[in-house]
């Protein structure tokens, strides 16, 4: 990928403008010409396959690189997939498209498809008969069934093409999809993806990129959807570190700088907070970030992974051409070289003007960056992408952990031994509890907090209730019923302090577990990262996860444990990662008093905070201006 030199007068923190965003899109559509199939209907890329087959996964190649190339508007490169079309459609090609069927892959990228013919014009200069072909099959999309998700929203983009082209469709499933989408809507800008607590960058991606578009298809009014991504993009805008990362959550994160989507979405459609500056500054550091880290390999090709290929971060479905959905990433090149967008100098990212803490109630998240270190952080009290109960809960480590960053990930193997850190306030030198519990699953170390049963089984954050979300304040809880001993219940609140998290739990166990705080995990090279006891601890130690993350191999976890008297105790910690790690000495000044249910913390400079749970969840924060912040659980 040849990029033009940096423009540092227009673009002073990231170099990059309309130039390098060209391209980055001719490398990418460049670099996956050698793989497609005689006729063009299929790009079959080298890798993994998805649980979907060969042939839907060469589709997902055709379907992901031809809405670049939609976006990117160059006409040499749309006649290769005005061939594809042709072929593609054409029962006597080998490399004919699947058929839609119900929940079926194609149909997400026939949703690709669509939008791609409507940006482009590319289905008006298509011949007859291959305009009949095409329109007939993406009209298997009327009857089908979807995952009840933002799949829906793919029948509303395919649906709504068929319609302005005349071809047979069903305005009935357009409107049915689109009222089960409204019952999603949470607030703040802010979507669950399907019923239950599923938040993610999709909300981004998908959500509001597909109403927004279809009223861009349709001519509707969009002016809803447009005051839900303006909301959504104020707290959305502090998801990015300062060298461009994006806050490392949820699935599909191989489509990498497809979560610039959302920023570009709010310039097109005239639906950001963010100034013209910002919103490049942003999105131009997102794609420098995976430029220069390795997404793209030395084939030219987005391998599935983060920064080089990773697996761990996929998902069955994800095949090589699924990264390629960083095609959204590049909506902004709809936008006219005289766009402001393009054409205002570069203002600095949300995590450089200052240190921040973001309440987001409408996905239970607390988001803390600093700007010392641009990291950011994210602290998950509400998203656990479970279906609602009684449906069957897994702890996926996208989802499960207590927080996140833009500069560490989850670890997903199961850790090696651990090693012995020492004792806290006199305890003894146990060993400790990393490996893998009675069914050789893996025991979570990282930013968890587990019960370990004597016989090794560690209980499992698979279902998070919420508590609340203020200020600088969240907390949830969580109960697991699977331990031999018993059920064990942990609540945990976390309160935001500079470029640390104080996590207080109070669990309820069997008397002889063994209660286990983890840090985040960060292999070497990484920020540093930190767990300090602050109360009820008796050891501490290190986990080393072979596999790690990633950000990385051999990542280490800092942890901390005691065992459990019985009954319901309380126990307090102090994560830190990136910024110089909390020491002991620094842990002391942090005053802590017991009272009940209660933590009471008196912070350096005069502050005071009360962080309460059990029956009378609670939170209180006092300045040293006498300035009074409360919570309470209704």
């Amino acid at each position: 990928m040849r990029l033009p030199p940096d423009d540092r007068i227009l673009s002073p923190y990231t170099g990059y403008t309309r130039e390098h965003w060209l391209a980055a899109a001719d490398g990418l559509l460049e670099a996956v010409v050698p793989y497609a199939v005689p006729g063009f209907a299929q790009i079959r890329l080298p890798g993994r396959q998805s649980w979907a087959g060969p042939d839907s996964d060469g589709l997902e190649g055709f379907a992901r690189t031809f809405l670049l190339a939609a976006f990117r508007g160059d006409a040499t490169v749309l006649e290769r997939y005005a061939e594809g079309l042709a072929s593609g459609t054409d029962p006597s090609c080998p490399y004919a498209w699947p058929e839609l069927t119900d929940n079926s892959q194609q149909i997400v990228e026939a949703a690709s498809i669509a939008l791609a013919l409507h940006e482009s014009g590319l289905y008006d200069t298509l011949a007859p008969d291959v305009r009949e072909r095409l329109a007939a099959w993406l009209g298997g999309i009327v009857g089908t069934r979807t995952w009840p998700c933002n799949w829906v929203l793919f029948k509303v983009v395919i649906q709504q093409f068929l319609a302005n082209v005349g071809a047979p469709h069903e305005p009935a499933e357009i409107a049915e999809a689109l009222e089960q989408v409204e019952s999603w809507y949470v607030g703040d800008g802010w979507y669950t993806d399907g019923d239950g607590q599923n938040y993610d960058y999709y909300c981004g991606w998908a959500m509001h990129l597909y109403t927004l578009w279809w009223t861009r298809m349709s001519g509707a009014s969009p002016d809803v959807y447009r005051d839900r991504l303006r909301l959504f993009l104020e707290g959305y805008a502090h998801f990015f570190a300062a060298d461009g990362a994006p806050v490392h959550q949820g699935r599909s994160l191989t489509y990498r700088f497809a979560a610039a989507a959302p920023l570009w979405l709010g310039e097109l459609f005239d639906a950001t907070p963010l100034s013209p500056g910002t919103t490049r500054r942003l999105a131009g550091g997102t794609l420098r970030h995976f430029l220069d880290r390795g997404a793209v390999g030395d084939d030219g090709l987005l391998s599935l992974g983060w920064h080089g290929p990773f697996l761990p971060v996929t998902q069955p479905y994800s095949g090589p051409g699924s990264p390629y959905w960083a095609s959204k990433g590049f909506i902004g090149l709809l936008l006219p070289a005289s766009h402001p967008a393009w054409t205002a100098t570069e203002e600095p990212a949300p995590v450089e003007t200052a240190d921040r803490v973001v309440a987001l109630p409408a996905p239970g998240w607390l988001l803390h960056s600093t700007r010392r270190d641009g990291i950011v952080r994210l602290l998950n009290h509400g998203s656990d992408h479970n279906a609602p109960a009684p449906a069957r809960a897994v702890d996926d480590p996208h989802y499960a952990r207590l927080a996140y960053s833009t500069h560490a990930g989850p670890t997903y193997a199961a850790p090696a031994p651990t090693v012995d850190g020492g004792t806290v306030d006199g305890g003894t030198r146990d060993g400790g509890t990393g490996g893998a519990d009675e069914d050789g699953r893996a025991v979570v170390v990282d930013n968890h907090l587990a019960v370990v049963a004597p016989d090794g089984a560690a209980s499992r954050r698979r279902r998070i209730e919420r508590i609340g979300v203020a200020d600088r304040f969240a907390a949830s809880r969580y109960t697991d019923d699977t331990l031999p001993g018993g059920p064990v219940t942990v609540e945990t609140a976390s309160v935001v302090h500079g470029p640390s998290e104080i996590r207080v739990h109070r669990v309820t166990a069997p008397a002889g577990h063994v209660v286990r705080d983890g840090g985040h995990a960060v292999p070497p090279g990484g920020p540093e990262s930190s767990i300090v006891p602050l109360h009820g601890w008796r050891r501490r130690g290190v986990s080393r996860s072979p596999a790690g993350t990633a950000f990385g191999p051999d990542a280490c976890t800092p942890y901390l444990e005691a065992v459990h008297p019985g009954g319901t105790a309380l126990f307090a910690s102090l994560v830190t990662l990136g910024a110089p790690a909390a020491h002991d000495g620094e842990a002391t000044t942090l005053d802590l008093r017991v009272r009940g249910d209660a933590l009471e913390i008196a912070l350096p400079g005069g502050e005071l905070v009360e962080v309460g749970l059990g029956d009378r969840p609670r939170y209180r924060r006092r300045g040293p201006d006498g300035d009074v912040v409360t919570w309470e659980a209704e």
